[in-house]
């Protein structure tokens, strides 16, 4: 029987294709069930009070099995990218930095924070997965 992982992608809202493309290509991989866990703009966090948006991640990212950051440049201009790996980070949550097709640079923001960085490949992703998930 396959494990389930709960995932939660830490993404820039301004690249949510990359978000839906990632899990679209997770959810195709047979023998592989997963849960995403992170909020999106299909489901957001309704409420202008940050301490409260705060809670709720941090409730998504403890409960997690692992991280996947979306490691495209874009990430090193997010507000909430490099918040939501430090809270990974500190509840012991393995992060996984996820190259996006075609780039050729990655933020230093995932870099230093990740414990492996793959490239956009569905075996790459799901192998590291399957090492690191506590």
């Amino acid at each position: 029987m396959a494990k389930d992982y709960k995932i939660f992608i830490s993404h820039s809202w301004a690249h949510h294709d990359d978000l839906l493309s990632l899990r679209k290509l997770l959810n195709s991989r047979g023998y592989f069930n997963v849960e995403f866990t992170e909020a999106s703009k299909d489901v957001p966090i309704n409420s202008p009070n940050a301490t409260y948006i705060k809670a709720k991640l941090r409730a998504k990212i403890q409960n997690s099995h692992i991280v996947l950051a979306l490691a495209g440049v874009y990430a090193s201009h997010s507000d909430w990218m490099p918040w939501e790996l430090d809270t990974a980070k500190s509840y012991g949550t393995p992060i996984i930095g996820i190259i996006p097709w075609g780039q050729e640079r990655i933020s230093s923001q995932v870099l230093t924070r990740s414990v492996v960085d793959v490239g956009w490949n569905t075996e790459s992703i799901v192998n590291a997965i399957r090492n690191y998930a506590k």
